[in-house]
């Protein structure tokens, strides 16, 4: 990274369940000095939003840098030679994942998502879907055969988080150390505790 210029990190939110993933990423990623977001929204992701965190699209806008339109395939995003860091999917609809595993860049999102593959760049696609089919599956691999890092949002309970927002944390936490930020987000793993006898 140049030192002339922020840690660049795009975030998409796609139409899966889980739009508090994106959020809080937007959240803890405003609060690091020296990171730079871009964000894109799709259409289905603000039915969504509004679902789940009772949140317009203007709301989670706010939260970021720099806004891109999912139509808009001319954005800075869309081309290699654009300085970035990272790009996260969070949530990553299977329309998404099939249209980065197959190249499709038919929107800023999945065009956004190829440069990152062609350019060697760090991607995280946090899929939701359960159960998966042949096809998530199949889609799952390709992505990570061509460098991508396919994260499901999976809860972990050893920490014994007591809220949703402690367990969407961890979560986010360890999106950002893929990402190489240094976080204080949610407690880290220490080991095990001796057994009371």
């Amino acid at each position: 990274m140049a030192d002339n210029r922020p840690r660049r990190i795009v975030v998409a939110i796609t139409g899966a369940t889980g739009a508090v993933y994106g959020v809080r990423l937007l959240e803890h990623l405003r609060a690091i000095p020296g990171v730079e977001t871009h964000l894109v929204i799709s259409d289905a992701a603000v039915l969504t939003l509004h679902q789940e965190v009772g949140l317009q699209r203007r709301d989670v806008e706010a939260l970021a840098h720099v806004v891109h339109k999912n139509r808009e395939i001319g954005a800075s995003i869309a081309s290699g030679s654009f300085q970035t860091d990272g790009m996260v999917i969070a949530p990553c609809s299977m329309k998404t994942l099939a249209a980065v595993a197959h190249g499709l860049a038919d929107n800023l999102v999945a065009r956004a998502a190829d440069v990152f593959l062609k350019e060697r760049r760090r991607l995280i696609l946090m899929v939701r879907e359960t159960p998966f089919n042949l096809a998530h599956l199949r889609n799952m691999t390709a992505v990570t055969e061509m460098g991508g890092i396919v994260f499901p949002p999976l809860p972990s309970f050893y920490n014994r988080p007591a809220t949703i927002e402690e367990m969407v944390d961890h979560t986010v936490a360890r999106v950002l150390d893929l990402l190489g930020i240094e976080n204080s987000v949610a407690p880290r793993w220490s080991g095990l505790k001796a057994a009371a006898t």
